[in-house]
């Protein structure tokens, strides 16, 4: 029965298009019948809102109407004629022609869309059906014109207790009734009574003397309203009203909610997958799809899966088909073996970098074994089971959902670099498809994927102004990361507690247009407490860049150009302020408090266990070795936040020469902003940091040489660099760094995988003799999702042994956290690198005539202290 009430019926799956045919005569006949009008189906209200209908009106119920409102009638159009599927209006021609053949109604001549009985209803069905609505019904919708120069406005829909609600919405696009409207399928929810109303074209019904199957849609003769078929999924002609009104299952009362400019412009960026995201946290100002799934716990917001779900159905495609497999473990260590040589050119990252604005971090592919390890395909289809598009990465993850969520959010990353340039060219959309490793259809993917130029500029920040308000010295920092944002002033003393990758933070914001002479201020969105990770792409790049600078309990207030027009008027809840600032040079002013900073596991374990904190006691380990060694010059490889650096100006050293290297540009900025600060404070002669002349930070890769950065006495490598890198690329550095850098001495610390099970309480099942397979048969979780692998002793000693005999180094072997002689051994585990021979003049005057491959970001010099970024 409840199939039957939805118009579904399994045995019409082996009707010929000659039966449903016939079925379809007979249910509109039945649709017309004095029974149904007796009934509770939506579309019995809207006869019975007919027969109140005035003139030559009264009982005329338009062909639309029937058509959106019968499940049955479309499915038996549906398997007369397939096309139906793309093409919905049609249905309307076919209910029409069907009328045509039955004495008992009237179809009303062409232009009228329109049907009615011949009789009219008896007295008594009608005094028993028809209840009138006690009051009038006043609601908001949008008028949008068909012309792109024309705005978007909201209109008024009054309708009478007598009235009929179409007429009303016909009479505001400038026609006679509603026997001439178009009605479109709902927008969004299937329960939702919102869609889109316009003019029917003269020349929309189908040829009478076509045949069933092969018949076509006539053209409209009108021009095409991109905007409305944009959000729609279908084509809408001439000028639209977007309402959200009309009868329901659920009580025979006219529904109905306003539809504002607002609505409006959540409708047209939830179309696109970073959109729907914003939309998901309410931070349309403030969010960005993230670039990583790292873990379920982090991420805020509608999950990825479940964005690319909403994707399909906005743009009427079938369900995303997902396919995992599980890998048993052995195979999971052959195929990332095999990942370890597919790895990503340059040119492709750049592209990644392009289309996202960020840089890309593949927070969760590591080699991962503990037991079975899961893939995931994902494949896109059209209604008519074309394939559009499909994901399949042989990257591994430990569950199955991470799989799931990390393989949707590829392909929604790669739509999203779609809509931000929907005019690039197909070679390098393909090339960007192969980066998220997708193959995709151009030619279904065209066709289905609906794009028009209205939305073509979503993500772009269009200048709209011109220079800050004169009246505040805070300068605009540009919406990307890697411009320099140290002339924003942050409030209140430094707490020392800092983001830093990986940290799940809160801030407290709000994002307001401010215009130029009176500061006069427009709010439009804010939140108490908003969550984000660190490092993922989470949030618009200017406010992580800002973010960085700041520690727990400061505030700042800074300004940027605007974004998009669209996103601004779905943010703003007062539509009519918003436009009045937008017609004059605006800016978008954002005020942050980082209320809290929750450290990555792995610290916050360090930090429960250890005291001092491994991190210090890293610090201390490799400050012995400068004072030991009495180095002048040290180099950190994989600088981050300049942790190290910093520590190391607390301390009497012999160090002249700091210099750090890190591929991270928002962590460079950190770090000169504190190496900066630190040393122009210590320009007294007795400060610990007094022999410190010169400070570098390069923005450039460890696997990289550069000839500035040869011949150091004493290179480190401390925790949080090698294990975030792919194993091949972490044995590839320790080549570098030992043939080209060549230091005298290089301490490379990295997590011993073995105290694990005392970090996190686990145990560790029984081991299997074969080395290479040894990390893969434990059970313990990594440190850090982020991490790609973690070594146990025997495979640390093996790898820093093998790289000292093939440079020409001695290594010894040591930790922090814990002891040696107790199992499983130091938390930290260290080797030291120690240079048998002094490198030849010639060697080094030779390498002095290399390039330089890194970039310089900040730099410091005693004798001139200033500040280059």
């Amino acid at each position: 029965m409840a199939l039957e009430k939805l118009g579904i019926r399994p045995s019409v799956d082996n009707l010929t298009a000659e039966e449903a045919w016939t079925d379809l005569i007979a249910r509109v006949k039945y649709i017309f019948s004095n029974e149904f009008l007796a009934g509770l189906h939506p579309l019995s209200s809207h006869f019975k809102a007919a027969l109140c209908r005035v003139g030559d009106h009264d009982g005329s119920i338009p062909a639309s109407v029937i058509a959106i409102c019968d499940g049955k009638l479309n499915n038996l159009c549906k398997i007369i004629n397939p096309k139906v599927e793309s093409h919905p209006f049609m249905v309307v021609s076919y209910i029409m022609r069907a009328a045509t053949g039955l004495p008992e109604l009237v179809v009303n001549p062409e232009r009228q869309l329109s049907i009615r009985k011949e009789n009219p209803y008896p007295p008594d069905v009608i005094e028993s059906s028809v209840s009138q609505q006690s009051e009038s019904i006043t609601t908001m919708a949008i008028y949008i014109p068909c012309s792109p120069e024309k705005a978007v406005e909201p209109v008024i829909l009054n309708i009478s207790p007598k009235g009929y609600y179409l007429d009303v919405i016909a009479q505001k696009l400038g026609l006679s009734d509603a026997n001439e409207i178009l009605i479109s399928r709902t927008i969004g929810k299937a329960s939702s009574e919102t869609r889109f109303y316009f003019a029917a074209s003269k020349s929309y019904l189908l040829e009478m003397s076509s045949d069933l199957l092969n018949a076509k849609a006539v053209k409209f003769g009108g021009p095409l309203n991109a905007r409305a078929s944009y959000i729609c999924g279908q084509d809408i002609y001439g000028d639209s009203i977007l309402a959200s009104i009309g009868y329901t299952w659920k009580g025979q009362d006219l529904f109905h909610e306003d539809v504002t400019l607002q609505s409006y412009y959540r409708m047209l960026i939830s179309k696109i997958p970073s959109g729907a995201y914003k939309l998901s946290r309410e931070a349309i100002l403030a969010a960005e799809l993230p670039l990583t799934f790292t873990t379920k716990t982090n991420w805020r917001g509608s999950y990825p899966r479940e964005i690319l779900c909403s994707f399909c159905r906005q743009h009427w495609l079938l369900e995303p088909v997902f396919s995992t497999s599980s890998i048993p473990k052995k195979a999971s260590l052959e195929l990332s073996r095999l990942n370890k040589k597919l790895k990503v050119s340059e040119s492709a990252e750049q592209e990644v970098e392009y289309a996202n604005g960020h840089d890309i971090v593949d927070a969760d592919a590591k080699s991962v074994g503990m037991g079975s390890s899961f893939i995931c395909e994902v494949k896109l289809y059209s209604k008519c089971q074309d394939l559009i598009l499909e994901c399949a990465s042989n990257v591994l993850y430990k569950k199955q959902n991470d799989a799931v969520q990390n393989a949707s959010l590829k392909v929604l990353s790669w739509l999203n670099a779609y809509f931000k340039d929907i005019d690039m060219p197909l070679e390098k959309l393909k090339q960007l498809a192969n980066v998220f490793d997708i193959k995709f259809y151009p030619q279904n993917f065209s066709k289905e994927v609906v794009s028009c130029l209205s939305v073509e500029n979503f993500q772009n920040h269009d200048t709209l102004g011109g220079k800050v308000p004169e009246s505040n010295g805070i300068s605009i920092p540009n919406d990307v990361v890697e411009d320099d944002v140290s002339s924003i002033d942050i409030e209140g003393p430094d707490s020392g507690v800092c983001p830093s990758y990986g940290s799940l933070l809160c801030v407290c914001y709000s994002a307001s247009l401010v215009t130029k002479g009176e500061l006069q201020k427009e709010l439009l969105e804010s939140a108490e407490e908003f969550e984000f990770e660190m490092g993922t792409g989470a949030v618009i790049p200017c406010l992580e860049a800002v973010v960085t600078k700041m520690s727990i309990g400061q505030s700042t207030c800074f300004y940027t150009e605007l974004p998009s027009q669209d996103l601004v008027l779905a943010a703003a809840k007062d539509s009519a302020n918003a436009l009045a600032f937008l017609s004059s040079p605006c800016w978008l002013e954002y005020s942050i408090i980082l209320l809290q900073v929750t450290e990555p596991p792995e610290d916050r374990m360090e930090q429960a266990l250890f005291s001092p904190p491994l991190s210090k006691q890293r610090v201390e380990y490799a400050l012995q070795h400068i004072k030991d060694s009495c180095a002048t010059s040290l180099v950190d490889f994989g600088c981050g936040s300049g942790s190290l650096l910093e520590s190391l100006l607390d301390y009497p050293t012999s160090l002249e020469t700091i210099v750090g290297v890190d591929l991270s540009k928002k962590s460079l900025s950190r770090a000169a902003k504190v190496l900066h600060s630190k040393l122009t404070m210590m320009s007294d002669p007795e400060a610990p940091c007094k022999s410190i002349k010169s400070a570098v930070l390069y923005d450039g890769s460890i696997t990289d040489f550069d000839s500035r950065l040869c011949g150091f006495d004493l290179g480190t490598c401390l925790e949080v660099v090698i294990e975030h890198m792919e194993e091949d690329q972490a044995c590839l550095f320790g080549d570098v760094v030992l043939s080209s850098f060549r230091p005298k001495i290089l301490v490379v610390s990295t997590p011993n995988y073995e105290y694990n099970v005392i970090l996190q309480r686990s145990n560790i099942t029984s081991q299997e003799d074969d080395p290479e397979e040894k990390i893969y048969s434990q059970s313990c979780k990594f440190r850090n999702h982020d991490h790609k692998f973690e070594w146990t002793r025997e495979q640390f000693n093996h790898w820093a042994s093998e790289l000292a005999v093939r440079h020409n180094y001695s290594v010894e072997f040591s930790g922090v956290g814990g002891s040696a002689d107790l199992e499983p051994g130091f938390a930290s585990q260290i080797a030291v690198f120690r240079r048998v021979f002094q490198p030849k003049e010639d060697d080094l005057q030779d390498d002095e005539g290399l390039a330089c491959q890194y970039r310089v970001v900040w730099e410091w010099n005693r004798s001139k202290p200033a500040l280059t970024n």
